[in-house]
């Protein structure tokens, strides 16, 4: 049985591991959208409402993959921003319709190269083969294990 003063079992656990990736991917994300003001999350919810208009919150969330709580968070600082808009659903009462404004395309838009900036850091020390291979085998992991996720990703109907 190793010691419990050896950390090389702890920094060799995938979840350390994924978890560590994900915060320089955020640094990295953050740092090249910094004139933007966007995170992550902000830009994942501008592009999800981008190719699909008048999601309703729920439906946003689980486009996502993010617990209701975190998408209201995200919400709340696009619409502060006036980066999206939210009105009633013409096809349910109960439920919002969230659209981008102009002002939040224009800011999506101007995220493109950025983003694409961050993506190719984040990448930089992996070839090109490694890199459809790490994509390939997050893909597989995350889902193989949707069903233990604390929230459902289903990506929105392209219908």
């Amino acid at each position: 049985m190793p010691e419990i003063t050896d950390l090389s079992r702890l920094y060799a656990r995938p979840g350390f591991l994924l978890r560590r990736a994900h915060q320089i991917s955020a640094a990295v994300f953050e740092d090249e959208c910094r004139e933007l003001g966007l995170t992550p999350a902000q830009f994942g919810a501008l592009t999800v409402l981008n190719a699909h208009p008048g999601l309703d919150q729920s439906s946003l969330a689980r486009a996502l993959g993010f617990d209701k709580v975190t998408t209201l968070r995200v919400l709340r600082v696009l619409e502060s921003r006036a980066l999206v808009q939210r009105a009633a659903s013409p096809t349910s009462r109960r439920n919002l319709s969230i659209t981008l404004s102009n002002q939040g395309l224009e800011v999506l838009l101007q995220a493109q190269g950025a983003a694409e900036k961050a993506y190719q850091r984040l990448m930089s020390p992996l070839n090109t083969e490694q890199r459809q291979q790490l994509v390939g085998l997050l893909k597989l992991m995350s889902d193989g294990l949707e069903d233990q996720a604390r929230a459902p990703f289903v990506p929105p109907s392209s219908a």
